[in-house]
């Protein structure tokens, strides 16, 4: 075990991926960049760490900011309860820490959305505690080094590689251990196309030595994605829109939408009959769609769905009061409130045509 740590920390390079959150030890800059870089690419989450930095340069900061400015912010991210546990855990922080971040695993892994992984990271980077990471690309670097072919996504798995990682873990050098074996999945064991002659256990992994690289490591479950089709109506006059606030447990919770029925099929606007509690509220503003309201349709896919969105623009001399749950907003403020993907696509498209 002590072997694979000095081979490892021999190879590791600080400087190979000179990334901002690497370059600290501040415990809450460490945090945000790990809650950003779940599900999301360095790539793409770099502009957001940089803006977040700016806007709420502290926790008391982000604590102190309204929800709906910081899923803003997020938008366009994904995977919006990040940040909603992102704004609980900094008020969290405030009330129960005094506005310092934990230094005790347990107390950061009691933090609202924080879970195994990200306490381990901010521990260890943070703080240098001996708690070793286990992400994506540590499961990958295990299982192809030490031959290892149970399921990572079963329970036994993840305990065996906690297990395992924990074992390896330089306890005197934990923060560069992590990010050593961080880097190694990310840069030479790669899902598709190692860079196996650039590995430092190239002549000790099992999995290069009984050609199992494309099979380790194992997953059992695949995701199913269910499809789902939205019918928005963008209800509108010369100055104003309605827009309302997504309340209920399902995606997109805390943004905005337009007013919308959800379909079991992609039926036409023309056949499909309004059967949902929204049918008198929207009846009042549509009485009949003709042919003329040609929707715009766009897509986004998630982690576990396919939305299709069809976006009716539907205009009025004047808009009266609004329905409860519905808002009149000025159509030039559309600009300033945090919509999902799909919605977001669409206006950058169709905004300046709303007229």
């Amino acid at each position: 075990m002590q072997y694979f740590s000095k081979k490892l920390l021999e190879w590791y390079n600080p400087n190979t991926r000179n990334l901002p959150w690497k370059q600290t030890n501040d415990a809450y800059k460490i945090w945000l960049s790990e809650v950003i870089l779940q599900q999301t690419r360095v790539e793409q989450g770099m502009p957001y760490y940089k803006i977040f930095i700016q806007h709420y340069p502290t926790v008391r900061h982000l604590a102190a900011a309204p929800l709906d400015d910081v899923l803003k912010l997020w938008e366009g991210l994904g995977y919006y309860s990040r940040a909603r546990n992102l704004h609980k855990a900094a008020q969290q922080i405030v009330l129960l820490h005094k506005g310092n971040f934990p230094n005790d695993y347990a107390a950061i892994l009691a933090l609202s959305g924080i879970g195994s992984y990200t306490a381990a990271a901010i521990a260890s980077f943070a703080f240098q505690l001996p708690y070793a990471v286990l992400d994506g690309n540590v499961f990958r670097v295990l299982s192809r080094v030490f031959g290892i072919a149970t399921p990572i996504d079963t329970p036994k798995g993840k305990k065996q590689f906690a297990i395992l990682a924990q074992q390896i873990l330089d306890k005197k050098h934990p923060d560069i251990h992590n990010q050593a074996i961080m880097d190694l999945g990310a840069l030479v064991c790669k899902p598709r196309q190692p860079l196996c002659n650039q590995c430092p256990f190239s002549t000790a992994c099992k999995a290069l030595e009984k050609d199992l690289i494309t099979k380790l490591p194992v997953k059992i479950n695949k995701i199913v994605k269910a499809n789902r089709f939205f019918k928005y109506y963008i209800i509108y006059d010369n100055q104003f829109v309605y827009i309302q606030k997504r309340e209920n447990e399902d995606i997109w919770k805390g943004l905005y939408e337009f007013p919308y029925i959800e379909t079991t099929n992609e039926i036409s606007e023309i056949e499909h009959k309004i059967q949902t509690k929204e049918q008198s509220t929207l009846n009042n503003y549509i009485k009949k769609l003709h042919a003329e309201y040609t929707p715009y349709c766009y897509t986004q896919t998630l982690s576990h769905q396919h939305i299709k969105g069809s976006f009716y623009e539907i205009k009025l001399k004047s808009l009266l009061s609004p329905p409860k749950g519905w808002l009149c907003i000025a159509k030039t403020a559309l600009k300033e409130y945090a919509f999902p993907k799909i919605i977001r696509s669409y206006l950058e498209d169709r905004l300046n045509y709303l007229s």
